[in-house]
């Protein structure tokens, strides 16, 4: 009980410094992962995007809108799907996901300050653990 309590307080937290920080860039903690997912994978379609973060197609679609909007990404119709859009950063999305990774870098160093570097170590495998055994569950 209290793994789960922590870990929704380490969340919120996280998400509240995410949201004031990343405030000059009109991103908030629930926009920006969808362009660091691009930033490795620029051209996916909007439905791996979903896949990929873990959110429904409708806040996904929602979400891009708001970031095409602000001129970070551009949405081009897939010619081997109509259907399908692919997604790509533009300069200026580019631009913005190395300011973001510095304040995510930033946050990291914050929060990690009194670890030393095996105790990060443990903690990211205890954390990849949980994460492995959630996803058994099958609740996604």
């Amino acid at each position: 009980m209290y793994l789960l309590k922590l870990n929704n307080k380490i969340f919120r937290y996280t998400q509240i410094y995410l949201d004031k920080v990343l405030k000059e860039f009109d991103l908030s903690s629930g926009s920006y992962p969808y362009l660091l997912i691009l930033k490795d994978k620029d051209g996916i379609n909007q439905n791996r995007i979903s896949e990929e973060l873990g959110y429904d197609k409708a806040m996904t679609t929602r979400t891009l809108a708001k970031l095409i909007n602000i001129g970070y990404l551009d949405r081009i119709k897939d010619d081997d799907d109509y259907r399908a859009n692919k997604i790509y950063l533009t300069d200026k999305g580019k631009e913005v996901c190395v300011k973001i990774l510095g304040k995510v870098h930033e946050l990291v160093q914050l929060i990690t300050t009194d670890l030393n570097e095996e105790e990060k170590v443990t903690t990211i495998d205890s954390l990849n653990k949980i994460l492995c055994n959630i996803k058994k569950i099958k609740i996604i």
